[in-house]
């Protein structure tokens, strides 16, 4: 296998990392950081956050950036004794999809729960990397689109 592909050349990727849950969530950070350098993309700022419901704020800020094409947005909710993951999770998500579709660019749901154990998160690290080709793909792809019409 490639140390790297062109597949993500002149694609440039912010992250937002949780830092709630920090054990799983640096491990996906550092994931995250190896899938951009594979595909040939740049990384971008990297703005970690209290929580999961925090990265909307923070994927805002840097989609409002010129030079950000796209975020991954990175954390691990898990079950507590309350459904406040769900709350949570759900709410996250939400804004996130609403930041992808406002600006217009590209946001990866690299965030794993709610309803899962630590082990389940853990499990979950390569998730990441998904998260990252994600959107390394829809960036092309827009910009596909883009020049097409």
């Amino acid at each position: 296998m490639p140390k790297t592909t062109n597949e993500g050349k002149g694609v440039r990727v912010g992250i937002v990392a949780s830092e709630f849950n920090f054990d799983v969530t640096l491990l996906m950070l550092e994931r995250a950081k190896e899938e951009v350098a594979f595909l040939g993309a740049t990384l971008g700022p990297v703005v970690k956050t209290p929580g999961v419901f925090d990265l909307p704020l923070a994927a805002k800020v840097l989609l409002a950036r010129g030079d950000v094409d796209g975020v991954v947005a990175l954390g691990a909710v898990i079950e507590g004794e309350t459904r406040h993951d769900e709350v949570v999770m759900n709410q996250a998500a939400r804004k996130l999809t609403d930041l992808a579709v406002d600006y217009g660019k590209p946001v990866g749901l690299g965030v794993s729960g709610p309803g899962e154990t630590r082990l389940q998160a853990q499990d979950r690290i390569e998730n990441a990397g998904n998260a990252v080709r994600a959107v390394v793909k829809m960036v092309r792809r827009l910009r596909d689109v883009g020049r097409s019409g």
